[in-house]
């Protein structure tokens, strides 16, 4: 069994897998390569240079920018052959949430993505500029990572880091909603990420109420590793959760959590007894982990942004 485990966590990861679709439209990050940054790990030389930022617990929250390079998506480039993909080229820090989007932008829709288990800064922010630029997302895209150690045997500190974290992602969440430049915020979250995004969405809607239903639009909840005895969303219908009974990784994660579902790999139907909009994906993955299916399946990317766009079904059903 923990040969198992170990098999199924190191394919598992949280994969960083870059997929290919067709184009809907041109995607923000293609004209201007910009990503934001709110992060709780602690910065690694002053954030400066790789690895930008740790997997140590930060004293408080760093806001930034990232300047990124896009590959080229030329029919004969290298990235058509998975030998180009995004880079950060530069951060800059700034003060607080309110710098990250001025006013003369004009109010700006913004997609935040949260990530799960086993993933380096780095990693975390590469795999947000995957999926905007795959949904081809119009709008400001953010990433909030918490401090993942990023090793195989350590998701009991990932999963810890990610709860303590979750009063940071109230505050950005907050610092978004109540900025006169943000339109609505669009949240993405995987894996134990789901948690995280979970109970700030529950903190944060106690403190602000009816204002949260209308400046959050969608949250996508991609695999995630939440126990069913504790999912519960306090709009459930702005919810889209993203499913597979075939997903390995939330199989070890169950075996972990002493025998309780998780919700990414319950049944759909006792999913939308909760008023959840629910896309089973068990038929969209034929690898051997199917945990990273809004990153590499492009059926689940166009799930995702028909969700945005207000349309919560798969092509097709």
């Amino acid at each position: 069994m923990l040969a198992s485990a170990a098999s199924a966590f190191a394919l598992e990861g949280c994969a960083s897998l870059a997929g290919t679709a067709a184009r809907l439209d041109a995607a923000e990050l293609t004209t201007n390569p910009t990503l934001l940054i709110a992060t709780t790990r602690k910065p690694v030389n002053g954030a400066r240079a790789k690895p930008w930022f740790g997997s140590d617990r930060a004293g408080r929250m760093s806001v930034a920018r990232a300047k990124l390079a896009a590959p080229d998506e030329g029919r004969f480039s290298l990235a058509s052959i998975g030998m180009d993909d995004w880079r950060i080229e530069t951060i800059e820090t700034v003060p607080k949430i309110g710098d990250l989007i001025g006013p003369a932008a004009g109010m700006r829709d913004v997609l935040l993505y949260v990530h799960g288990f086993n993933q380096t800064f780095e990693t975390a922010a590469l795999d947000a500029a995957r999926l905007s630029n795959g949904i081809r997302f119009r709008g400001e895209t953010m990433v909030f990572s918490w401090p993942s150690k990023a090793q195989l045997f350590d998701y009991g500190y990932d999963r810890e880091s990610a709860m303590w974290s979750r009063d940071a992602l109230e505050q950005v969440l907050s610092g978004l909603i109540t900025s006169p430049a943000v339109g609505r915020v669009h949240i993405v979250a995987h894996s134990v990420g789901t948690m995280l995004t979970m109970e700030a969405i529950r903190q944060i809607y106690d403190r602000h109420g009816g204002m949260v239903a209308e400046r959050i639009g969608t949250v996508v909840f991609a695999s995630p590793d939440i126990d069913m005895d504790v999912f519960i969303g306090p709009f459930a219908s702005n919810i889209t959760v993203i499913t597979s009974t075939n997903d390995r990784a939330l199989a070890v994660s169950r075996w972990i959590a002493g025998g309780i579902t998780r919700v990414g790999a319950a049944e759909h139907a006792e999913l939308k007894r909760l008023g959840l909009h629910v896309i089973d994906a068990s038929k969209q993955g034929w690898g051997i982990i199917n945990h990273d299916l809004f990153l590499s399946n492009a059926q689940i990317r166009q799930v995702i942004r028909r969700a945005i766009d207000g349309q919560r079904t798969l092509a097709g059903e």
